[in-house]
């Protein structure tokens, strides 16, 4: 999930969502080994491995590695059968909403809970009717998408449940790790996340038949050679991206250490200050701690959170409005659906006060002093 300001990235720039990279050694080293061996796709050694130990990492029986995790929602949409009516926030990356409706599904927006930016599950009730087939719930920012609640709800109405978990790759919910939620739910290893592949994406579930219908749609319906016996689109992963996540894997833990310092650093410097929240972890769970998400109260901070993106902008730090204004505020849903805004007041009034800061592995405690000397700098 990667948003874009106007400005164009500049050398010297500190980005949000900078890649992790792993021991590039170790990652040679594999290269070299799928050159020799020369299988660079079709489930090659390097997927098959990845698969399983995102598998047993997540605690689930099942892990669909693909191409990147929209076609990854596309593929679990189809395979669950979900069709007329979708619940989902509009607070989400624009692919969440995309996948379903590239499969004809009308995305009905949900407001969300102020407090954790969540699918509020009060308005979901609210929101079904006689078209609705299932629940999309995201787990923004890493924390939980109050499972056992979305549960409970599409059990009483016959719903399916699926999870976008892009944000949440290592983060547990309970004390069970996220991923074994729902009938399915979504990775993305895109370059931004805490764990990438540069391009890529998993889809973990625990059921036998819908693991066994997504790697048939995965490639083509493919069941043997020359044997195709279901509607496929090609959604695999190749040899490559398989070999930066298995590198990538491996330097997992430091990854995280080094989110968690920047948080705690970016909380030292920053929670003091009025009219500027950081949003907050639960401790008792594990978290990957990948998003520095602040938000800005106009009256009390005295600018508002575009002029303080514009600053940081001039002082090359690209801090960014993710997932501003919307996606009932992006075509094609604003022109299908224009009267969605009436329905999510929070969602509006989230999406105008959240930015997000650079964090990650290659960001200094350093250069984050620097980050909150602008901020503070900044305040009238």
């Amino acid at each position: 999930m990667n948003q874009w300001n106007d400005r164009k990235p500049l050398p010297g720039d500190l980005h949000v969502g900078k890649p992790n990279i792993g021991d590039r050694s170790r990652f040679l080293e594999r290269i070299n080994r799928i050159l020799d061996v020369r299988w660079l796709t079709n489930n090659g050694q390097y997927v098959v491995e990845l698969e399983d130990r995102i598998a047993t990492l997540h605690g689930v029986k099942h892990c669909v590695a693909v191409c990147n995790g929209t076609v990854g929602l596309g593929i679990a949409i189809r395979a669950l059968g979900i069709e007329g009516e979708a619940i989902l926030p509009s607070y989400t990356f624009i692919a969440t909403a995309h996948a379903l409706m590239w499969q004809g599904i009308k995305p009905v927006f949900c407001d969300i809970d102020e407090r954790t930016h969540n699918l509020n599950p009060e308005k979901v009730e609210s929101r079904i009717t006689s078209a609705t087939t299932a629940i999309v719930g995201v787990h923004l920012w890493g924390r939980p998408c109050v499972p056992d609640e979305l549960t409970d709800i599409a059990a009483t109405h016959g719903l399916q449940l699926l999870f976008d978990a892009a944000h949440a790759f290592g983060c547990t919910y309970r004390g069970r790790t996220i991923g074994s939620f729902g009938d399915v739910e979504v990775l993305s290893f895109h370059a931004t996340k805490i764990f990438n592949t540069a391009e890529g994406g998993a889809i973990l579930t625990n059921r036998d038949d819908l693991a066994e219908k997504m790697r048939l749609i995965r490639d083509f319906g493919f069941a043997g050679y020359d044997n195709v016996v279901h509607l496929g689109i090609n959604g695999k992963m190749n040899e490559f991206c398989a070999a930066l996540g298995l590198t990538n894997l491996e330097s997992l833990d430091r990854f995280i250490d080094a989110n968690r310092r920047n948080y705690n650093c970016y909380r030292e410097e920053l929670e003091h200050l009025p009219g500027l929240k950081l949003i907050d972890f639960n401790e008792e769970e594990k978290n990957n701690w990948q998003y520095i998400v602040v938000e800005i109260d106009e009256k009390k901070f005295g600018i508002n959170r575009d002029d303080m993106i514009r600053i940081l902008n001039q002082n090359h730090v690209l801090a960014r409005k993710y997932f501003w204004p919307g996606c009932h505020r992006m075509e094609p849903y604003r022109t299908l659906y224009p009267e969605s805004g009436k329905h999510l007041p929070v969602t509006e009034c989230v999406a105008a006060r959240v930015l997000v800061l650079p964090t990650g592995s290659e960001t200094s405690e350093l250069n984050i002093m620097k980050i909150c000397s602008i901020i503070r700098d900044s305040i009238p």
